[in-house]
């Protein structure tokens, strides 16, 4: 069986790395890794296919940044004549970007069988266009891969037929048990100078948190409050680093004294910052699902979650965008206000097995 995986922005990378492994591992299956290029730098790619231990990818499109519209165009051109050249006889897909229903509407258009991991996963906005990739992704797909069970009622609300939906896990988290031991051995403390539970690590990149003023400037706010109390290690989208000089707030930026703004790190690096950190601010899907895993208290900078099993059972909190809400969760954490922090159904290092055992008795 020829299964072309997709993979297309850097957190797609984390979930397909123990996919292949598996696939690798299974004698029926013909895997082909195909990199779309949606978000490609080169050094940071590299860094995390070689941590990862992911083999190069077989084809990368090469595609490159652009609107929605003009990316997710470029994509479906690009890979067609891939499919007609390869024939697969599936597609895999994981997560929301746009390289994931571009090549999903691709190959089922083309009579080839898709298949989405991370499936039926909502936040019930349809201003986050992650959210519009998922809903449309679901909807053709032949296989749907759930993480939590949330998904799983999902999609049969969105009347897809049981038979196709399965709970599986969460291969992200097959990527973190594999490599929370190297990345323990990380030197990113001694490099930042900073020591264990001395610090909170902060992301940000949604165009919701980003892309105005309006947005942008209370989040700042925040940033020079907790960095009063600790050690703020922001690793900085190029994207926000603009925004932040488009709209006049680098030197407020510039005079937060415990305020670490540092480039992109590689995985393991990240893990280790997490993994030690006091709390993680975040806008981030995945790193809502990590920091339940980890046991660390994690403020979600947004209104609403597609992944709710991090808050009911992790150590997730929503708190929103609005200064005196997210300060006021923090000063709980920082007071040592408890948060439980259990571990969500099968996210025990095996979904990517699971997976393959589905797939290769479903075809």
């Amino acid at each position: 069986m020829k299964i072309i995986n997709i993979v297309g922005a850097r957190p797609n990378l984390m979930k397909i790395a123990p996919i292949m492994d598996s696939f690798s591992d299974c004698a029926s299956i013909d895997p082909i890794l195909l990199h779309t290029g949606q978000h490609y730098d080169r050094n940071m790619s590299d860094l995390f296919f070689r941590q990862l231990g992911i083999p190069e990818p077989d084809l990368n499109l090469e595609v490159g940044s652009a609107s929605h519209a003009v990316q997710t165009a470029e994509i479906m051109k690009a890979f067609e004549p891939v499919v007609l050249e390869h024939q697969p006889d599936v597609v895999l897909v994981v997560g929301d970007v746009n390289s994931t229903i571009a090549c999903g509407s691709v190959a089922v258009k083309m009579g080839i069988k898709l298949v989405h991991v991370e499936a039926g996963l909502r936040s019930f906005d349809r201003s986050m266009p992650e959210e519009i990739n998922r809903i449309l992704t679901d909807s053709i797909s032949d296989l749907l891969f759930c993480t939590e069970q949330s998904g799983v009622e999902n999609l049969k609300k969105e009347g897809v037929a049981p038979e196709k939906i399965h709970l599986v896990g969460n291969v992200m988290i097959d990527t973190l048990l594999r490599h929370r031991e190297r990345a323990e051995q990380s030197s990113i403390l001694e490099d930042l100078g900073i020591g264990q539970r001395s610090h909170a690590v902060l992301t940000l990149h949604r165009p919701s948190n980003v892309d105005s003023r309006e947005a942008l400037e209370p989040l700042v706010e925040v940033i020079e409050e907790v960095q009063r109390d600790l050690v703020v290690v922001f690793p900085t989208h190029p994207r926000t680093r603009g925004k932040l000089r488009e709209f006049g707030l680098s030197s407020r930026m510039e005079a937060c004294s415990n305020l670490k703004m540092v480039d992109p790190v590689g995985y393991l690096d990240f893990l280790k910052l997490m993994e030690s950190s006091k709390l993680v601010l975040t806008d981030s899907g995945g790193i809502q699902e990590e920091t339940t895993i980890l046991g660390v208290p994690c403020l979600t900078l947004r209104d609403n979650t597609e992944r709710p099993i991090t808050v009911e059972v992790g150590s997730n909190r929503l708190v929103g965008r609005e200064p005196s809400q997210v300060l006021a969760a923090y000063r709980s954490v920082m007071e040592g206000e408890q948060q439980s922090s259990g571990v969500p159904p099968l996210w025990d290092g095996h979904a990517a097995r699971r997976i393959t055992e589905v797939i290769t008795s479903f075809w």
